[in-house]
């Protein structure tokens, strides 16, 4: 069967700019053409429920490109996929539900959303929140209330935001490479990969999140030191010695 845009929109319980956007994001294939017109087919339609069906599961628009790519994106669920779903918790808190339990307001929840730093599951048309997205609006309004200005904080984020996210891919690409597969290739029982992939995930966030504490008083006491403030100088120097960041994993 073929469809217009509006028609596998429907079919799909989508959003017409939601076709379009997984189609720019290279999740959807093009449609064929026919004089001036964009056809769809039933393919286009089967890979969008299973599209939703992942983002249902919690997964980022991220994994599923790269699944969708790899072929898996049509099969049923994979235990590598319960896996990164469980990881990421369950979505079921309205963005009214997530200002209300992190005292951030609706308003600078959907900025940053719109600045592309928090992505949440559609579910229904509608996002969908968990736990750790609670923990993450309570931790920025902590860092909003210490006086940094939001429009600067938010570039700050951004330009982070986007580093991180072509190490991630970087990332990813090594697990595929030596953690699915064994050194000929061979991708490797999907029991052992998700073990692996349990073990990697918290010891991962953990050295990722030393590494930039550690940057950071480094390079906080190196301007205290330039400055001759030698008092606060002290104070952080006992501060960075004393201190210990503990990284809670769930």
């Amino acid at each position: 069967m073929n469809y217009s845009v509006e028609q596998l929109a429907a079919a799909a319980g989508i959003r017409v700019d939601t076709v379009r956007y997984y189609q720019a994001q290279g999740l959807l294939p093009p449609p064929k053409r026919a004089g001036r017109r964009a056809v769809y087919a039933d393919a286009h339609l089967k890979l969008l429920k299973r599209i939703r069906e992942l983002q249902r599961d919690g997964l980022p628009l991220a994994v599923i490109k790269k699944m969708v790519a790899d072929g898996k994106g049509k099969r049923g669920k994979s235990a590598l996929e319960r896996a990164l779903a469980e990881q990421r918790g369950e979505q079921q808190l309205t963005r009214a539900d997530l200002a209300s339990a992190s005292g951030v307001s609706e308003e600078l929840i959907a900025a940053v959303e719109s600045a592309g730093l928090v992505e949440p599951v559609t579910v229904g048309g509608k996002a969908r929140y968990g736990d750790v997205d609670v923990e993450l609006a309570r931790a920025a309004l902590r860092v909003l209330r210490e006086g940094f200005p939001l429009a600067e904080l938010l570039g700050i984020a951004l330009g982070h935001a986007e580093h991180v996210k072509n190490l991630t891919e970087r990332a990813a690409d090594l697990f595929d490479r030596y953690v699915r597969r064994d050194k000929h290739g061979n991708e490797k029982p999907e029991e052992e990969v998700v073990e692996s992939f349990k073990r990697l995930m918290p010891a991962i966030t953990t050295l990722v999140a030393h590494h930039f504490q550690r940057t950071l008083i480094a390079v906080a006491l190196a301007r205290l030191e330039e400055r001759g403030e030698t008092r606060a100088l002290e104070v952080a120097l006992d501060a960075a010695e004393s201190g210990r960041l503990e990284v809670a994993w769930r």
